[in-house]
């Protein structure tokens, strides 16, 4: 019987391991989402570039109430973005999607449904971002090249289905905030300043899904913050022009 009771404490303890590395391998990617991690040890996930370079990136869209205003502030400045689009957005608005595109601004992929990866199973997550992708180039007529995972946060599963789809995953270093209560064009391009410099790739939504008032704020952050660019010498572009690709596949590459 003693035998008995050790067998079933080993397999216990073996149920326990299997188990919490099945969760490192689902949720452990992850960590990436913590900036100092993100910046120390994955700099091209970071978004970091060419450092005479600004990335420029727009997340949650296309969204017909605001992506317009957006890219009428871009084209009269002559700068071109990454739009990081939900394929549900896409689908209510194909055309927009395709008119972003038609600019001149690069469009990739934010997943189907802004949801949280880590809580996704494999099956889940192939289906999401396999759809979305498959969407934006449809539309677009453009395979995308890059994803950014909603919330900043990777999991096992995205990372191997970002390998099958030839996506590479890239994040910020800057980031406006527009999300927070009161937030207001000032406090958003005080956020940016906080991580903008040559190399950096920015973050802003231009949907109102992130709130009504936190697009205003980003819109009305833009243009000082394409000045404060200009008075750098910083050239303002975006992702793909921004030096990240890791040569001939996806992952996280931390040089």
């Amino acid at each position: 019987m003693a035998g008995v009771g050790r067998t079933g404490r080993l397999a216990a303890r073996l149920a326990g391991v299997c188990t919490a590395g099945l969760a490192i391998a689902q949720a452990g990617p992850g960590l990436t989402g913590f900036g100092p991690v993100r910046a120390a040890a994955f700099p091209r996930l970071a978004g970091r570039g060419d450092p005479g370079h600004v990335a420029i990136s727009f997340d949650d869209g296309p969204d017909p109430a605001t992506t317009p205003v957006f890219l009428a502030v871009l084209a009269a400045r002559g700068i071109r973005a990454t739009f990081f689009m939900l394929g549900s957005m896409i689908a209510r608005a194909p055309g927009l999607a395709k008119e972003v595109a038609a600019a001149g601004h690069e469009v990739a992929v934010h997943g189907f449904e802004h949801r949280y990866l880590p809580l996704r199973g494999p099956a889940a997550t192939w289906s999401d971002l396999t759809r979305a992708t498959e969407l934006v180039a449809d539309v677009t007529g453009m395979r995308p090249r890059f994803f950014r995972p909603p919330y900043g946060v990777l999991s096992g599963p995205a990372l191997l289905a970002l390998r099958q789809l030839g996506l590479t995953p890239v994040l910020w270093g800057a980031w406006g905030r527009e999300w927070d209560a009161g937030a207001t064009g000032d406090s958003v391009l005080q956020n940016l300043l906080r991580g903008l410099d040559g190399g950096a790739t920015v973050l802003l939504h231009d949907s109102e899904s992130v709130s009504p008032s936190g697009a205003a704020a980003a819109l009305a952050a833009l243009p000082s913050l394409l000045d404060e660019c200009q008075a750098r010498g910083l050239r303002v572009g975006p992702v793909g022009e921004h030096g990240l690709l890791a040569p001939a596949r996806a992952g996280l590459v931390g040089t």
